[in-house]
């Protein structure tokens, strides 16, 4: 179990102080679970951009590693670019044995324009409920300035064949791209 961190506390999007402060004053049955190296990625089930119902762990124990990439939303500028990055990579990332998994909470309909209009071959799902982006820690609040609007925050999860974390990358901010060459360094 990990109790949340300082570090975690402030990618709530408040004042670092004022989260810790309220982290450390919680009850201990209140400890708030996150996804770290190491720990297995908890399933989840989400709509693809067929609104056909689509496991996490449909893609495990295939002897594939895969990249679990959270982004805030389909058609901004730098989830295109990142996307349209790993589209560039996607033939090496297979010869790697590498599958690649992209998690918005845009609607499947958004996604599924987003993927047909810059040609991505992976996998977009759907977390419109915004259940996975919570159970993964990877929350943003009122992105792009618009108040009370609930996003996924930028970030990168590797998984083994078994569903194991082996690297995490969680932006501090959601304008910021991950670092390409850190990722596949990980993939070996």
């Amino acid at each position: 179990m990990v109790k949340i961190t300082l570090e975690r506390a402030r990618s709530f999007n408040r004042h670092p102080y004022t989260a810790a402060k309220l982290i450390r004053s919680l009850p201990s049955r209140f400890v708030i679970n996150l996804p770290e190296v190491g720990d297995t990625a908890e399933d989840f089930t989400l709509y693809d951009t067929e609104r056909k119902e689509t496991k996490l762990s449909d893609f495990l124990g295939k002897g594939k590693q895969t990249i679990l990439a959270f982004y805030p939303g389909a058609f901004t500028g730098v989830c295109t670019t990142e996307f349209c990055t790993f589209r560039d990579m996607f033939d090496e990332l297979g010869k790697m044995n590498v599958q690649l998994v992209g998690v918005s909470v845009d609607a499947p309909f958004a996604n599924k324009g987003f993927a047909e209009k810059y040609g991505f071959k992976f996998t977009l799902l759907s977390d419109f409920k915004r259940e996975v982006i919570q159970k993964y820690g990877v929350v943003w609040n009122n992105l792009g300035g618009v108040a009370g609007y609930v996003s996924a925050n930028r970030a990168i999860f590797v998984l083994d064949e078994k569903g194991r974390i082996k690297y995490k990358w969680v932006a501090p901010n959601p304008g910021v791209l991950p670092n390409f060459e850190e990722v596949k360094k990980a993939l070996q």
